[in-house]
């Protein structure tokens, strides 16, 4: 797939953001600091770094989506898109296992990657015809950007108020946890349940559909992918889930062996 320089270096910056933020967890956690991670440059920090990661997935998935549909039948891109999918839904249920064995206090029920791969299924009609509009939406009534994008953007703020309302609303099971409905007292270090957080990866599809395409960029960049910082970026970038998987038990043996 033709890469995008200025795609991998924003998600180089969150995976920095991200392993930042997680440095300061864990600070808290295994050295008994006491950084507020729930207000303030810490919050907004973290909240940056989830927001860029799933955003950039949805985006990216326009993305390889229009390469392989060149090469592929629609027969062969569904099985390739629901095999991605899958497979990180799976890393994420191994990350379950992992905090439910050794932090059950704080076990990670429906992360980050349990959404991605959740949302890449569920996402995917809306990277094959990104020209689709809410059934409530006329294409006449719309700019022609919004019509060619408009599905994605629509339903992707619509998912996103509706999480904004189910944030205040408990139940008695945790069976709706993925949707984002909470049991009374439930805790967990990551959670990214699909209302609101699939409006977020929607939010991405809709601007890979208008800014990238067919795969396309669409607007005129200067080329800056040389350039050392940038090119350090695009690194992390293109490597950012397996730096998901190993930055953590790195940050942890460090703040131990240093404690």
């Amino acid at each position: 797939m033709q890469r995008f320089w200025e795609v991998d270096s924003l998600r180089g910056i969150a995976v920095i953001a991200m392993v930042a933020f997680h440095a300061f967890f864990d600070l808290n956690l295994f050295a008994g600091y006491s950084f507020q991670l729930t207000q303030g440059a810490l919050l907004g920090l973290g909240r940056f770094a989830a927001i860029a990661f799933v955003s950039l997935a949805g985006l990216s998935l326009t993305l390889s989506y229009n390469k392989a549909k060149t090469k592929l039948n629609n027969s062969q891109l569904l099985k390739k898109f629901l095999k991605r999918g899958t497979k990180i839904f799976l890393l994420g249920l191994v990350i379950t296992a992992f905090t439910l064995l050794f932090f059950p206090q704080g076990a990670i029920w429906f992360g980050v990657l349990h959404l991605i791969g959740a949302a890449t299924i569920i996402g995917l009609p809306f990277a094959k015809k990104p020209r689709a509009s809410l059934f409530f939406f006329g294409k006449k009534s719309l700019g022609k950007m919004a019509s060619h994008c408009s599905a994605s953007l629509f339903l992707g703020i619509a998912i996103i108020l509706a999480g904004v309302f189910a944030e205040g609303i408990f139940t008695a099971s945790p069976w709706l946890l993925w949707l984002g409905l909470k049991p009374f007292g439930f805790t967990s270090f990551d959670y990214f349940p699909l209302l609101p957080w699939l409006g977020i990866f929607l939010l991405g599809i809709f601007a890979g559909n208008c800014l990238y395409p067919e795969a396309k960029r669409k607007f005129a960049v200067k080329d800056y992918s040389q350039n050392a910082a940038i090119s350090f970026l695009c690194f992390l970038g293109r490597n950012s889930l397996l730096i998901y998987f190993l930055h953590q038990p790195v940050l942890v043996a460090a703040i131990l062996l240093l404690a």
